[in-house]
């Protein structure tokens, strides 16, 4: 590869920039060096413990091989036409109707580039876990951990990532009691569908940990997380019938409307049914 800086012109620039929106950023792909793409340079210099000048040479397109490289290694766990059709035909539903689901509700890919699955710890859901086992959450606060525990929601904590888990292991070593481990890992949502651990029963799971061990294997356990929740919540029905708004009710909560989940669930339900 040629040495890239702004203002470069070709296909290599139009590979460089296919690359960075892999590596989950933000630009527009096209065969021209733009502000965006030196922007994304820049950052993914720093974080690589580059010299930060935002022109693509030999060292910065080795690293960005290689990063690329660490990202597709994981292809084995990502789901497959056939996962999706034999989703249908178990519970009895239009292949465009699961995968409309699967694009509008899924977060996406459901591993991060070291293959641990995506997940969100939430600090309000923990407070309520250590209550349900009888623990006293204001017993655990500390400053240390006001990232990790509180009482209502907010969304000034969450990181994204892998720093997701550096919250969940800090509120799960926050004491040696079993029950704040397992209130921590129920306190998070796991895979492509960020279904919650504390619904570890209700997906027909022994415990949490077998929960999250099944999420690690493969977007298929994500996948049959999701069957078994939209189950276990009467939401089959609604997928079977086309009807939107009940399923994004069902599925979303009362923030449904406001984020135009079931609009974009019909839209992506035509878009396939007509391919």
């Amino acid at each position: 590869m040629r040495t890239l800086r702004h203002r470069s012109q070709g296909s290599d620039v139009h590979t460089l920039e296919e690359m960075l929106v892999a590596l989950g950023y933000r630009v527009k792909i096209s065969e021209f060096f733009g502000l965006d793409t030196q922007k994304a340079v820049m950052d993914f210099q720093s974080q690589n413990n580059l010299v930060v000048d935002g022109i693509v040479g030999p060292k910065t397109w080795s690293v960005l091989i290689a990063a690329h490289d660490n990202l597709t290694r994981f292809n084995d766990k990502f789901l497959a036409e056939q996962d999706l059709i034999d989703f249908a035909s178990r519970y009895n539903l239009e292949l465009a109707a699961v995968k409309a689901v699967n694009e509008i509700e899924s977060s996406g890919k459901g591993f991060l580039l070291d293959g641990r699955p995506r997940i969100l710890f939430e600090g309000h859901i923990f407070w309520k876990q250590l209550a349900k086992r009888g623990l006293r959450p204001e017993d655990f606060m500390e400053d240390r951990t006001a990232n990790v525990l509180y009482k209502s929601w907010t969304k000034a904590f969450y990181e994204g990532g892998e720093q997701e888990y550096d919250r969940l292991e800090k509120a799960a070593g926050m004491s040696d009691l079993d029950a704040v481990h397992d209130a921590a890992y129920c306190s998070a949502s796991y895979g492509a569908f960020q279904i919650m651990g504390f619904h570890y029963d209700l997906l027909g799971y022994q415990n949490v940990d077998t929960y999250v061990a099944h999420i690690y294997t493969h977007e298929r356990a994500h996948l049959e997380a999701f069957g078994s929740f939209c189950l276990a919540n009467n939401l089959i029905r609604h997928l079977q019938s086309k009807n939107w708004t009940a399923f994004a009710r069902g599925y979303n909560g009362p923030g449904f409307a406001q984020n135009k989940y079931d609009i974009k669930l019909e839209k992506a339900y035509q878009k396939y049914k007509s391919l």
